[in-house]
């Protein structure tokens, strides 16, 4: 078990994977204006959008227009979804900063998720890193990677070769994708056990989804592995639209909130990710999920 990270890089997903399983179309300036509202709270990494088949998600359907919202301040950086070749030239017109290449621990959900097996997947993956432009930075994003609806738990082993094989390949992090909300601490040590024997830590991000209640809880557990990467995303909105059940990611004002109680430092303002979120689900008549936010905004209003 190694030391708590003194610092760790917090990479925002409300306006990508946060919105992605909605129903009704969120307006592409609201989009933009979630991202440039949350960059004002010191955000400055974001999993913004994907170029996926609008047939398939609709909600992701104005990515490009949703960058072009977007106010490019230094030092931010939008990362694009990309499932195939389609994808990445519609990434790289867009003008992102970089890209997440998608597989899974799981055929069934690969299939149902992306419509490829974990093979044909991987496949793809390669001819997209071989084509992406050398300046871009590629995320390899392994989804179910404890626990898979379908298919039920899933062979931790299995998971460390496919992150072993993206990093051989050219990935320049792998983000190990806690799709369900169904993993312990348990489960993420062993996962974590498996695979930093193969991926340098500094390589592996984690994304965890809150089902369950035990998002933060698996934060905890990665942080005392040393993983300093987490996708989060404001108000704790998310879902998957392939994982009937599974709910919102882990929420950022959470993650902050206990980033901040362990000193570790992420440079965000937690109130004002607390502001934005609760606006913006306010505004869209969605639930805001964060416990840490609510609480720290009541204790504002009191003073």
């Amino acid at each position: 078990m190694s030391a708590l990270p003194s610092r760790v890089v917090i990479t925002e997903s409300s306006s990508r994977d946060g919105l992605q399983s909605l129903g009704a179309f969120v307006p592409t300036l609201a989009k933009s204006g979630l991202i440039n509202d949350l960059a004002d709270a010191g955000l400055r990494n974001f999993d913004a959008v994907s170029f996926v088949s609008p047939k398939a998600v609709p909600q992701m359907a104005d990515g490009a227009d949703v960058l072009a919202g977007v106010d490019r301040r230094e030092g931010l950086s939008l990362f694009g979804l990309v499932p195939n070749a389609k994808g990445l030239g519609a990434a790289v017109a867009a003008g992102v900063d970089g890209i997440g290449v998608l597989t899974a621990a799981s055929d069934t959900f690969n299939e149902r998720n992306i419509n490829a097996t974990v093979d044909e997947s991987m496949h793809r993956i390669r001819s997209i890193l071989l084509d992406a432009p050398e300046h871009f930075v590629v995320r390899g994003y392994i989804s179910t990677a404890t626990h898979c609806p379908y298919e039920g738990e899933q062979d931790p082993d299995w998971v460390a070769h496919l992150a072993e094989t993206l990093v051989e390949w050219g990935v320049h992090a792998v983000f190990l994708g806690e799709t369900t909300g169904r993993a312990t601490p348990a489960h993420v040590e062993r996962l974590l056990d498996e695979v930093l024997q193969r991926v340098p830590v500094e390589m592996v991000g984690v994304h965890f989804h809150d089902t369950y209640g035990q998002a933060v809880a698996n934060t905890v557990a990665a942080l005392h592995n040393g993983v300093a990467m987490m996708d989060s995303s404001a108000g704790g909105l998310g879902g998957c639209p392939y994982a009937p059940g599974a709910t919102g990611n882990v929420a950022t004002e959470d993650v902050l909130y206990l980033l901040d109680g362990l000193g570790i430092e992420h440079g965000i303002d937690i109130v004002d990710v607390a502001r934005v979120a609760q606006r913006f689900c306010a505004d869209h008549n969605l639930t805001y999920n964060s416990a840490a936010g609510r609480a720290v905004l009541a204790s504002r209003d009191g003073e």
